[in-house]
């Protein structure tokens, strides 16, 4: 294994998981699959992170899982499973649009326009990565909220009628703004769409994931952001994009790289990859050790994808994880500060909104 504190794709066989690559030798790969090992060879990294926070420690033990076997709700199911923790079914995609083609064909002539990637103001660097092989992302920060924080977070959607994947999309996206070098830009970003119970996969852990492109703009509301999200839901997007990745499996491989170094491979250049795994044992019914404490995740980063966002409850805390390409830096610093900001952006949006004081525990912790 890499060290005591990180484990890396190269450990899953060792720690009883499906080792990188298994499904492709079975005939059973995800259709993303061929993509993603086209990005590693291009020297994409290409692992989901997971951490866990023990309970008493500060710095969390990173797992990474690889996405073409896992995508994040099955990779943490696989490690709690793994860790002595009982799950029952996993999540299951509740919004009723049917599998369908047609919102392919309807989304097809989005590829053929032009792309705009958003310009930075000079942020700080960082070191230059040691060696040659794909690594996660050095700069990297979360932040985990206790208990009543999460509560207040919840009370507030409830309230908005509004999910806690667009509140905290829209406070990210506020907290990332005067990074960019026109704050007023349309922000798009890739919103992982869990397909289970649409689709059928041989594990349950398997990568079930397709995704909807979001625009976020600078004026727009937390409830025009879910309404975005649910309007790209509505026209079928993430079963565009599923269709998309089988037509993908009949270019060579060779295209497939030409298309990603452009990056032409999805409709449009995202700013990041947003991603809430969503609530996990709110009974608290696991007490394995191996899995007390607070548990962190992102989806990985691209040179076409800069960031990766996660956010993930476990045991009514929630938590937020924000990794940077090291294309745009390798400094912890960067993704700290916008951490910082987000958290900020949180507890003053939970504040106006409940118009009542904030549980104190939103401002004092430090960011990591």
């Amino acid at each position: 294994m890499s060290d005591s504190n990180s484990l890396t794709l190269a450990d899953a066989p060792a720690l009883g998981l499906c080792p990188k690559g298994a499904e492709a030798r079975d005939g059973a790969e995800h259709a993303s699959t061929p993509w993603f090992i086209a990005a590693e060879e291009l020297g994409e990294y290409i692992g989901i992170r997971f951490g866990r926070i023990a309970p008493g420690a500060s710095e969390p033990e990173w797992i990474f899982l690889p996405h073409t076997d896992y995508d994040g709700i099955g990779g943490l199911a696989e490690i709690f499973r793994r860790r002595g923790g009982e799950l029952g079914r996993l999540l299951q995609l509740k919004h009723p649009s049917p599998p369908s083609w047609f919102p392919l064909l309807r989304a097809a002539p989005s590829y053929l326009k032009p792309r705009k990637r958003l310009k930075w103001i000079p942020l700080e660097r960082g070191p230059a990565l040691r060696g040659s092989l794909p690594q996660p992302p050095p700069a990297v920060a979360w932040h985990v909220f206790d208990e009543a924080m999460t509560l207040q977070v919840r009370r507030v959607c409830r309230k908005a009628s509004v999910t806690v994947n667009s509140f905290l999309l829209k406070n990210l996206t506020k907290a990332i703004r005067p990074s960019l070098a026109d704050e007023s830009s349309v922000v798009s970003w890739m919103i992982p769409v869990n397909l289970r119970g649409k689709v059928t996969r041989p594990r349950d852990t398997a990568n079930h994931s397709s995704y909807v492109g979001v625009r976020v703009k600078s004026f727009e509301s937390v409830r025009d952001v879910h309404r975005n999200i649910y309007a790209a839901l509505g026209k079928g997007e993430h079963w565009a994009n599923w269709h998309a990745y089988r037509v993908g499996r009949f270019m060579t491989g060779g295209m497939r790289k030409f298309l990603i170094a452009k990056g032409l491979a999805t409709s449009e250049v995202y700013l990041g990859g947003f991603s809430n795994l969503g609530e996990w044992d709110p009974e608290k019914k696991i007490t394995s050790p191996g899995c007390q404490g607070a548990w962190l995740f992102s989806p990985p980063t691209l040179r076409c994808q800069l960031l990766g966002a996660g956010c993930v409850t476990f045991q009514n805390r929630l938590t937020l994880t924000l990794q940077i390409h090291a294309d745009l830096t390798t400094s912890p610093a960067v993704p700290q500060a916008w951490v910082a900001a987000w958290v900020k952006e949180i507890g003053m949006d939970v504040a106006s909104l409940l118009d009542e004081p904030v549980c104190p525990p939103w401002s004092p912790t430090q960011p990591r």
